[in-house]
């Protein structure tokens, strides 16, 4: 019973915050004397503006520097998030959290504690927890979809550039699925290119459409002086959608892995190998299983180099940065089809993924 009185509560509660976004929108064109001059364009641009700003937050990363004597606070950087739940999650950019000792998070100019929840730093997405919220200060975004975006259509951004809150820039997407490094070292791929201006500050904040709905997270311009360039990048709603519930359950994301430890890129490099080398196999995971070799040594104490990783199912591999990304398309308890070279022999052999901590 309670239960049900508690979903009930919670429905109106929500149609009330839509009918009150929704008010304010007309208001702020009613008000608005030449609001009757504005094209359609522009109408929609300002309902989004209206009903999504709410949402949009300002990240305060700090970190101490310390001498023989004392700590000193001071403020690490800021970036913009936006509102995920009402349990006071917030989705942010995790180089915007990184290295930070303690955070804050700046809803509707009212400043909150926050602490952080879980970090993906190969797909740069994070979510701290604003601490002692009203549930109406906290607007959840709309969760939108990639798979039916068209380069050309309408998109906006809006965050906190250079500290500033609430701004908006408009453009359109220019690309889709660019395959770019990001801060945790390895490619993401599927990226969508924007030319809304998007300067630092608005990491962290939402990639919207024209209905108002997250399609990515903006995350890093393409730039030769620092400041927007008309090329910018956004993490697609995708992974947000997939990894963010893992976050807030786990505080890390689930990455089905083989079960190897791969030597570095820049030791395949220096033998002239394009593949992954496997430096050791993890025992009882689908490696071991599998009787995939690692490095080791004879009897006459000669290196023998493990397996070569060079195909994962259809993917080829040559490097760490494909191995990971191949992985990442499937879940554990999948099986892959692993090419590699032994002996300069090519092999193959399925292998079950698993998850290791």
């Amino acid at each position: 019973m309670n239960m049900n009185m508690n979903m009930k509560r919670a429905a109106v509660f929500l149609t009330l915050m839509v009918t009150t976004l929704a008010t304010a929108s007309r208001t702020a064109l009613a008000n608005n004397p030449d609001a009757k001059m504005l094209l359609q364009n522009e109408r929609n641009t300002v309902k989004v503006f209206h009903s999504v700003a709410p949402s949009v937050v300002l990240v305060v990363n700090r970190s101490y520097v310390r001498n023989m004597f004392y700590g000193t606070q001071v403020r690490k950087g800021t970036g913009s998030g936006f509102v995920w739940d009402h349990q006071g999650h917030i989705v942010t950019n995790y180089h915007v959290v990184r290295g930070g000792r303690s955070l804050h998070v700046i809803i509707n100019k009212t400043k909150y504690v926050a602490k952080l929840v879980g970090t993906a730093p190969k797909r740069d997405i994070a979510v701290v927890r604003v601490l002692h919220a009203p549930t109406r200060a906290l607007k959840p975004v709309s969760v939108g979809r990639t798979n039916n975006l068209v380069v050309g259509q309408k998109a906006l951004a809006i965050g906190a550039p250079f500290g500033l809150q609430r701004s908006l820039t408009a453009g359109i997407i220019s690309a889709l699925n660019r395959n770019i490094r990001g801060a945790g070292g390895v490619t993401i791929p599927g990226m969508i290119q924007t030319d809304a201006a998007i300067n630092p500050g608005n990491s962290g904040g939402p990639l919207l459409d024209s209905r108002g709905r997250l399609i990515g997270m903006n995350t890093m311009i393409y730039t030769k002086s620092g400041t927007n360039a008309g090329i910018g990048f956004a993490v697609p709603v995708s992974f947000i959608k997939r990894i963010v519930p893992q976050l807030i359950r786990y505080g890390h994301p689930i990455t089905p892995m083989l079960g190897i430890r791969p030597f570095s890129d820049a030791v395949a490099q220096r033998a002239g190998i394009k593949g992954v080398i496997i430096q050791q196999i993890v025992a009882r995971t689908g490696a071991s299983r599998a009787r995939l070799h690692g490095t080791r040594q004879d009897r006459r104490g000669n290196i023998l180099l493990g397996d070569i990783i060079i195909g994962i199912d259809t993917d080829g591999i040559q490097n760490y940065d494909d191995l990971y990304n191949a992985l990442d398309k499937h879940r554990p308890g999948d099986s892959v089809t692993v090419t590699f070279i032994r002996n300069r022999k090519r092999m193959q052999r399925r292998v079950r993924l698993t998850v290791l901590n």
